[in-house]
């Protein structure tokens, strides 16, 4: 486990004992999100979880959702304070852990937009990322982590652009008019860029210290919610729920 992913755990379980968890009976529980209950119809036929490479597991508590994209999936049951000291050691539990610490900081209203948008929305929220981007970095260049085809096509039309993924379906593709790298070029494809757009979902497959350099960092997505509210990171996920 990365010494970030160490830190993020350690100040999870500083909140949850605070707000009074650890020490009371509470069981929260993952599920694995079928496609449709995932993402509904987002037009388009090439999003990891379409294809089967990912699912979304979803913790619920006390009513309050949080989700975590992984490919390793499965149930889970148990309190807070387990999740809290547990090693996360697989994809599986920092999937577990993350999902839930989504759920439990969206409980104490510390963090917002944990649940995946649905049908038109990742198109919509893939249109404004390049006018945010603009505001608050203007014409820089651009290394993007993680394939999500809706701001691969918006992004490439906007920045000089670059995009990185570990899929070997899509390494050597052309997506959209750039063609996706694997990680033999990924150092200098990351040192080329001006600022890195990275799925937050390197936060469970715990690669997240690979791409916290010193350049600015925007996440995207759901699963990197509450973790960026702990530690002040940046994100844009602007259709989420």
């Amino acid at each position: 486990m990365s010494k970030t992913l160490e830190k993020v755990q350690v100040e999870a379980g500083r909140i949850w004992k605070e707000a009074g968890l650890l020490d009371r009976e509470i069981k929260v529980k993952a599920r694995v999100l079928s496609t449709e209950e995932a993402i509904g119809n987002p037009e388009g036929d090439d999003f990891p979880l379409q294809k089967g490479k990912e699912r979304l597991m979803e913790a619920d508590f006390c009513g309050s959702k949080g989700q975590a994209f992984t490919d390793m999936f499965g149930d889970f049951s148990g309190t807070i304070g387990e999740i809290a000291e547990m090693d996360l050691s697989n994809n599986f539990r920092r999937a577990i852990f993350i999902s839930s610490l989504n759920a439990t900081l969206r409980h104490l209203k510390k963090t917002n937009r944990t649940v995946h948008c649905k049908d038109r929305e990742p198109s919509i929220c893939a249109g404004k990322m390049p006018e945010y981007i603009k505001d608050r970095y203007g014409e820089v260049k651009i290394t993007q982590v993680g394939y999500q085809p809706k701001m691969v096509e918006s992004l490439g039309q906007n920045f000089e652009y670059r995009i990185l993924d570990l899929d070997p379906d899509n390494i050597g593709q052309e997506k959209y008019g750039t063609v996706v790298e694997g990680p033999e070029t990924s150092q200098e494809a990351l040192d080329w860029a001006d600022l890195i757009v990275s799925t937050g979902t390197v936060i469970v497959n715990d690669t997240l210290e690979d791409f916290l350099r010193n350049k600015p960092v925007i996440f995207y997505g759901t699963t990197i919610a509450a973790a960026a509210d702990i530690m002040g990171w940046e994100r844009f996920c602007d259709q989420s729920m």
